[in-house]
This record gives C-alpha cells, structure tokens and sequence, in this order.
C-alpha cells in the first residue's frame, strides 16, 4: 500500500514539475514584453498630445462650432460600450475585472432608461457576452497582446460612423489604465463626444501666446482631424491594456510557479514519509518472520528432547 502511494506522489510531482517549467517560460515571456509594450506607449504620447494641441487649436480658432462630435446630445437614448479585454486568459483576475466593469456601466445605462449598444475587443468578452446572450454591436479579437493603429481604426470607426449618423448618442470605453508593473485599474472613458482638454494657463503671467492662420478653415481641418484624435484615443487604449495585459500575466504566472514549488515541496515530504512507511513495514515483517522461525525452531527442540526423554525412561 505504501509502495503504491509512493508511486503516486512520484507521478504527480513529475506532472507538477512539467506544469511549473511552462507557467515559468510564460512568466519570462510576459516579462520581457511588459518592457515593450510599456515602451509603445510611451512612444505613443507625443503623436497623442501633438494631435490634441493642434485639436485645441482649432477649438479656439472657432472651428468646433458646427462639429457634430464635440457637441453633446441634448438627449441620450443610446449609449455605446466597448469593452477592451485579452485573447487569452491566465492573466489573473484582468478580464474579469474588465467584465465586471463594463456589465456595470450597462446597468447604469438601463437604469437611466437607455438603450445599450455593445462593442467588444478581445476573445474573453466576446465568449463572455456570447455565453450571456448579450447582442453585441461589433466584436474584434486576435490583436490584444500587439494591436496597431489599424487595429484601433477599425475599432473606432463603427462608433464614430454611429455617432456621426446619430444611431449613438454617446460611446465610452472600458479598458485597464497601465501605471507600472505593479499597477493597473480598470477605467471607463467617454470617447464620444469628445471631451478635447481646454487652453492651460500660461506658464508666465503676460507671456504671448502663438497665433495661428489656417488653411482650409479651421472647421474643415477639425472635421477631418477629429476622427483621427478619435483613433488615437482608442489607440492609447489598447495599448495600455496591452501592457496591463502582460503585467497581470507575468504576475499570474509568478504566482503560479511559486505554488507549483510549494507543492512539489510538499508532495516531496509525503512520498519521503511514505518511503519511511514502507521501509519500517519491510523491516517489521523481517523482524516478525525471524522472531516467528525462532520460536518455531525452540517448540521443536523442546519436543525432540521431550520424545528422547520417553524413550530412556
């Protein structure tokens, strides 16, 4: 019985053994592409702020006067949702957080008496929503890890088609905000209308500012401009879930390896012990067998001197 347990153990601390070396490769992996990602996003930050002084710009100059996706709606009836999640999954809790936020943001929208439209990125929100019977809007998936500008395009022109041909009257995104490797949340951000950041003070009182003249006008400018500030937002988003992706996988499977140790130590110490078990049980039958020949062997001789004793007398 001992035996047998030990080769149990042995059998699951080899299947232990083989699960660790892949939760570990996949931990380095996730590593090294946080480094990456972080990177892409950095890289990003001065086409972002470029394209929204410019944007800004034009706001001054008058040209948002008559842009359809500057003004709000005086009635919102329809509220979009893009929820931003992994292909994959052994990230943690980053998908489901995710999940939990954008199913919120709905119910809010129900609450107000609106009407939901939902978009999806990323295989998880798709099956999720699927599963639910959630109809969704438009779903994209295949590019979570590595998304490009073109990936974010596709993404933002079903929204900003339906905002502009009035179908929605507000769209927001659900997407994890990287900070650092330690740190992600989860955040929802109103895409459309856009919300373009007002003129920040000077940084000198009395210092002039920059005047501009355009050509075209300002409104077409911003016209043609807006729905590439549009994608540049969502392209911020993606790739900061991206990042956030990678940090909570590489922690997920830091913890992972970290417990398949701890049980591989622990299924360790149970197949030594139930080496033990065995090895005292194989001593105490040889003991038990020898004490067993050595009182067989002294009833005989008793006898024997007992049968010569008969014989004599």
């Amino acid at each position: 019985m001992a035996g047998g347990q030990e080769r149990i153990l042995r059998r699951r601390i080899k299947s232990v053994q083989a699960t660790k070396k892949i939760t570990r490769a996949m931990e380095l992996i996730a590593a090294s592409r946080i480094v990456k990602a972080q990177a892409r996003v950095i890289a990003a930050q001065p086409y972002a702020d470029g394209i929204t002084e410019v944007v800004r710009n034009l706001q001054s100059a008058g040209g948002a006067a008559n842009s359809a996706m500057l003004a709000p709606r005086e009635e919102v009836r329809k509220v979009a949702t893009i929820a931003v999640t992994a292909d994959r999954g052994l990230c943690g809790g980053y998908n489901t957080n995710v999940l939990r936020a954008a199913e919120a943001e709905m119910r809010h929208v129900e609450g107000a008496g609106q009407e939901n439209v939902l978009a999806t990125v990323g295989r998880k929100a798709e099956s999720y929503f699927r599963f639910r019977d959630v109809p969704m809007e438009v779903s994209a998936a295949g590019f979570s890890d590595n998304p490009s500008y073109e990936d974010a395009r596709e993404v933002s022109k079903h929204a900003i088609a339906g905002y502009e041909a009035g179908d929605i009257d507000r769209v927001q995104i659900v997407y994890t905000r990287f900070i650092s490797a330690g740190r992600q949340e989860v955040v929802t951000v109103q895409l459309l209308p856009l919300d373009v950041p007002k003129d920040a003070e000077p940084a000198t009182p009395g210092e002039p500012t920059a005047d501009y003249e355009f050509e075209p006008s300002p409104e077409e400018l911003l016209e043609r401009l807006l729905p590439r500030y549009a994608e540049s937002r969502v392209y911020a988003a993606l790739l900061n879930a991206a990042a956030s992706e990678h940090a909570a996988r590489q922690r997920a499977m830091k913890a992972a390896t970290d417990n398949a140790e701890d049980l591989i130590l622990t299924y360790t110490r149970r197949m030594n012990r139930a080496r033990q078990d065995a090895i005292t049980t194989e001593i105490m039958e040889i003991v038990g067998g020898a004490e067993a020949l050595s009182q067989g062997d002294g009833a005989h001789e008793d006898a024997h001197e007992a049968e010569l004793y008969e014989m004599t007398s």
